[in-house]
C-alpha cells in the first residue's frame, strides 16, 4: 500500500515530542526528537538546504512506511523520551552505544559516618567494575585497556592503604592478613582504625583517580610534616613514597589543556555511511585516554549523529566532566546541557569551539577516530586477503567465510567425544560450536568420525541458518580421515564436484618433529596426491592451526568433564555382596580405592562390617583391573573452562 506522506504531514502536531518511524511490517526503525514535530519531519521529504532529505530519499525511503508521534510538554521530556525509547527498541538507523567490549571503571563507595554503619560502609574499597549503577558510588573510567585499569589499582594499593580484601572477609576475618604486614592496608579487619583516618585516605584515592595532583600532592605534603614534627618517621617515609609515586605517575601523562578543568572532547570521521566517533578523556587539563565507536547505516546529518551519541553515551551513567566540547553545533544544545547538567548535579558547559585550544582537541579527536577506523578496515582487509591467500594456495572453489573444524578426543576408547568448532570471517564463533558424544566405537576414530559427519551434516538441509552448511570443512586428521569424511558425505548426498558441489573438504595433520625441532603442518586436499606444506608464518598458516588447535581444546575440555562426572564413581560400586555401609566403612578404615586394593584378605576382614567371604569378593574384584584402574590416566593439557553457549548435539 502507497503512504501519502502529505496527508500524514499535514496531520502532525507543531508540538514538542518524538517521532517514531516504521516499516511495512510496524518495526521501529529509527526515533528522532523535536521542538516542532510536524516541521523536522517534514524536513525528510521536502528538498532543500537539510541533509534529512537526502537521507529519505536513500536507503531511509525504500523502508519507511508510518511515523507515529509522542508530544510532551517540553524539549527536556522529548529528550528522555527518545533516550527510552531508542533502548527499548534498538532501531536499526539510530546511533547506539555499541562496541566490541564493556569498558572497565574504578569504583570508589564514600565512606559512611553514621555511627554503628555496617565495616564494609564505613572502610570501602577500589573496585574494578564494568557496569555503571546509580548506587552513589563514584565511577572513574572507562579506561581503554584492563591492562592500564588494573594498573591504576595497583598503584594506588600500594601507595595507599585502602583495603583489598572482599566485604565477606572483612566482616569475618580474626588476624590481619599479608598486606597489613607490608603497611599497604590499615588493616580494619582485625585492629582498631580510625574511621576519620581512613576517610581520609579515601579522599586522597578519589583526588587521584580524579586528577587533582597539586591538590593531592599538598594534603600528602601537609601530613608528611605532621607526622615528621611528631617524630612518627615510619608513617611519615610512607607518605614521603606516596607522594613520589603520585608525581611519578603524572609526569607520565600529557598536558593539553592551560585550563585544569575535567573535559570529554568528541570527535567524528565519516566515509559513506561508516562513522567512527571518538571521545578523549582529559581530567585537569591531561589526556588519560580514550574511547573509539564504530556506527553503520549513517547517513544523518552529523549535528545529529554526534548529538545522538553524547546521549546514549552519558545516559548510560558514564561520569559526566565539567565541559563536554563537539565538533559541530548540536540542535537545541542548551536543553542538551541541562539534560547533563541534571544527571550531574552541577552545571555542565556544551562547547562548540572554533579556534584555540579546544578547536585542537577536537582535531586531535578526529584523528584518533580516523586511525581507529583505518585499523577496523584494514583489519577485515587483512581477513579477506588472508581468506583469499587460503583459497589460491588449497585450489578451493570459494572463499572460506565459514569454517568448520572437527577433532576426536578420548582415552583408550573411553568417553569418546568429538567437536565442532566454527569460524566465521576468520573469527571464532561460539554460538555455532558443538560437541558429541559418540554413540558407535569409542577407539575408532575412523568410525567416529564419520558418526559424527553424518550427525552434523544430516542438519544441513534445513531451515536452521545455524546448521547450514561451511564453505570449508576441516578434519583433524590425515588421508585416511580424509578418505572417512569424503564418504560421510557421499552417503550423505552431498554434492563434493562440479558445479553443484556445497563444501571443500581437507585434512590438516601434524607431520612428525624433525631434526630442526620444527613441525610442520601437512594440508591433505582431494584428488591431490602428495600433501600440500604450507610456509612457516603465514597468515593462511595461522588461521588453519588457530581452527584446529581450537577444535583440540573444546574436544578436550568436553571429554575431561564427562571423563569427570565418571570418575565420581567408585571401583568398589562393581563388586557384587558389598553395599553401601560396607563401602563406606571400607573407605573410612583404609582412606582411599587404592589402600583398599593393596590390603590383604585378612586386613579387609578386619575392617568394620567385613567378613572373610566379604573381603576375598573385594580382592578378587580389585585384583585384575588394579593395574588399569589404579593407574593414573595421561591428563591432557591443562585448557580453558568451556564457553557458555555451546549445546551438546
Amino acid at each position: 500500500m502507497t503512504v501519502d506522506f502529505d496527508e500524514l504531514l499535514a496531520r502532525l502536531p507543531t508540538d514538542p515530542g518524538v517521532y517514531v518511524m516504521k516499516d511495512a511490517a510496524g518495526k521501529v526503525i529509527y526515533v528522532g526528537k523535536a521542538k516542532n514535530l510536524r516541521t523536522r519531519v517534514r524536513q525528510y521529504f521536502r528538498p532543500g538546504g537539510d541533509e534529512r532529505y537526502f537521507v529519505a530519499a536513500g536507503f531511509l525511503g525504500k523502508l519507511l512506511h508510518d511515523v507515529e508521534t509522542m508530544v510532551v510538554t517540553d524539549e527536556k521530556e522529548a529528550l528522555l523520551l527518545e533516550n527510552h525509547l531508542i533502548k527499548k527498541h534498538q532501531p536499526r538507523f539510530n546511533v547506539k552505544l555499541r562496541d566490541d567490549k564493556q569498558y572497565l571503571v574504578l569504583r570508589v563507595r564514600p565512606p559512611a559516618t553514621t555511627p554503628g554503619a555496617p565495616p564494609h560502609r564505613m572502610f570501602p574499597r577500589v573496585e574494578v567494575a564494568r557496569n555503571i549503577k546509580d548506587d552513589g558510588a563514584r565511577y572513574f573510567g572507562p579506561y581503554h585497556s584492563a591492562t592500564s585499569c588494573r594498573e591504576t589499582l595497583r598503584v594506588l594499593n600500594r601507595h595507599f592503604q585502602l583495603r583489598t580484601c572482599t566485604d565477606h572477609v572483612l566482616e569475618h576475618r580474626g588476624r590481619v592478613c599479608l598486606q597489613y604486614q607490608i603497611k599497604r592496608c590499615a588493616g580494619p579487619c582485625a585492629v582498631p582504625v580510625e574511621p576519620a583516618a581512613y576517610a581520609e585516605q579515601v579522599d586522597d584515592v578519589v583526588l587521584f583517580l580524579e586528577g587533582h595532583d597539586k591538590q593531592l600532592v599538598a594534603r600528602l605534603r601537609e601530613r608528611m610534616a605532621a607526622r615528621a614534627a611528631a617524630e612518627d618517621f615510619e608513617v611519615a617515609a610512607q607518605l614521603r613514597d606516596s607522594i613520589v609515586a603520585v608525581e611519578k605517575t603524572v609526569s607520565r601523562q600529557t598536558i593539553v589543556q592551560d585550563d585544569f578543568v575535567d573535559q570529554d572532547v568528541f570527535g567524528l570521521h565519516r566515509e559513506g555511511d561508516a562513522a567512527e566517533l571518538t571521545v578523549l578523556f582529559v581530567r585537569a587539563g591531561k589526556l588519560v585516554g580514550k574511547r573509539s565507536v564504530a556506527h553503520k547505516d549513517q547517513e544523518l546529518p552529523d549535528a545529529e549523529v554526534i548529538a545522538a551519541f553524547v546521549q546514549q553515551y552519558y545516559a548510560s551513567g558514564t561520569y559526566i566532566p565539567d565541559e563536554v566540547v563537539v565538533p559541530v553545533p548540536l540542535d537545541e544544545a542548551e536543553v542538551l546541557a541541562e539534560w547533563l547538567g541534571a544527571a550531574r548535579g552541577k552545571k555542565v558547559r556544551l562547547l562548540w569551539p572554533q579556534r584555540g585550544t579546544r578547536m585542537r582537541l577536537i582535531e586531535l579527536a578526529e584523528k584518533n577516530a580516523q586511525a581507529a577506523m583505518t585499523a577496523r578496515r584494514d583489519k577485515g582487509a587483512d581477513v579477506d586477503a588472508t581468506l583469499d591467500k587460503l583459497r589460491e594456495r588449497l585450489g578451493l572453489r570459494r572463499l572460506p567465510r565459514r569454517i568448520e573444524c572437527f577433532d576426536i578426543a578420548h582415552v583408550q576408547g573411553t568417553d569418546t567425544v568429538a567437536s565442532m568448532v566454527t569460524f566465521v570471517d576468520g573469527l571464532p564463533t561460539k554460538a555455532l560450536y558443538r560437541t558429541f558424544k559418540i554413540k558407535t566405537s569409542g577407539n575408532d576414530d575412523f568410525a567416529s568420525m564419520y558418526e559424527v559427519l553424518s550427525r552434523r551434516f544430516k542438519r544441513a538441509g534445513g531451515d536452521d541458518p545455524a546448521w547450514a552448511p561451511p564453505d570449508l570443512l576441516v578434519i583433524d586428521g590425515g588421508k585416511g580421515q580424509l578418505a572417512m569424511a569424503v564418504a560421510a558425505l557421499g552417503d550423505l548426498g552431498l554434492p563434493l564436484d562440479g558445479e553443484r558441489a556445497v563444501l571443500d573438504v581437507i585434512a590438516l595433520a601434524k607431520e612428525r618433529e624433525l631434526a630442526a625441532g620444527d613441525m610442520p603442518d601437512r594440508v591433505f586436499v582431494r584428488g591431490v596426491k602428495d600433501p600440500i606444506i604450507l610456509r612457516a608464518n603465514t597468515a593462511e598458516l595461522f588461521l588453519l592451526a588457530r581452527l584446529r588447535d581450537e577444535a583440540h581444546r573444546f574436544a578436550n575440555t568436553f571429554h575431561r568433564e564427562r571423563r569427570g562426572k565418571a570418575a565420581l564413581r567408585s571401583s568398589l560400586d562393581e563388586i557384587v555382596g558389598i553395599g553401601k555401609t560396607r563401602r563406606q566403612a571400607l573407605l573410612r578404615h583404609f582412606g582411599t580405592v587404592a589402600a583398599i586394593a593393596a590390603a590383604s584378605i585378612d586386613e579387609l576382614a578386619r575392617a568394620p562390617g567385613m567378613n572373610k567371604k566379604a573381603a576375598a569378593a573385594v580382592a578378587a574384584h580389585l585384583a585384575a583391573p588394579a593395574a588399569s584402574e589404579l593407574k593414573p590416566e595421561p591428563e591432557p593439557e591443562p585448557e580453558p573452562e568451556s564457553e557458555s553457549g555451546a549445546e551438546p548435539a
